[in-house]
């Protein structure tokens, strides 16, 4: 598969609607996997914001299986908040996941997400290292 892009699409509410990829794989390796937030089967997943990172999490690695990827791979993740009472349930939830790993991490405040319901929406970078220079 030299020189060719991979994408992910899972079927979520918004990928059609809004023409995206949950996630595409680069030809030398490098994976970018889309906003994920705490939707599950089409229905916002109970939960404080804890929950709603990881079940976040767990939206892009589901991508990541899909592309023979892991936590592992995770090299940055961006995440997202609506409210900064929440950055410490967020952070718990990112070291508990990421702890091992260590990605570049950053954590970023905005004004809201698409649906209220939703407190947080995070992106991973992932990375193949045996696509690297094999390409």
């Amino acid at each position: 598969m030299t020189g060719s892009v991979r994408k992910v699409v899972t079927g979520a509410p918004w990928e059609e609607v809004f023409g995206y990829s949950r996630a595409v794989e680069l030809p030398h390796g490098t994976v970018l996997v889309s906003g994920c937030t705490s939707v599950v089967d089409g229905a916002i997943a109970d939960g404080g914001p804890y929950e709603q990172a990881v079940n976040s999490f767990r939206v892009a690695f589901d991508a990541l299986r899909q592309l023979g990827l892991g936590a592992e791979h995770v090299v940055r993740t961006r995440m997202y908040l609506t409210h900064a009472r929440d950055v410490d349930e967020v952070g718990r939830a990112h070291k508990e996941l990421f702890d091992a790993v260590r990605p570049a991490a950053t954590m970023v405040i905005v004004s809201g997400l698409v649906d209220p319901r939703l407190v947080v929406e995070v992106e991973v970078e992932a990375y193949r290292e045996d696509r690297g220079e094999a390409s």
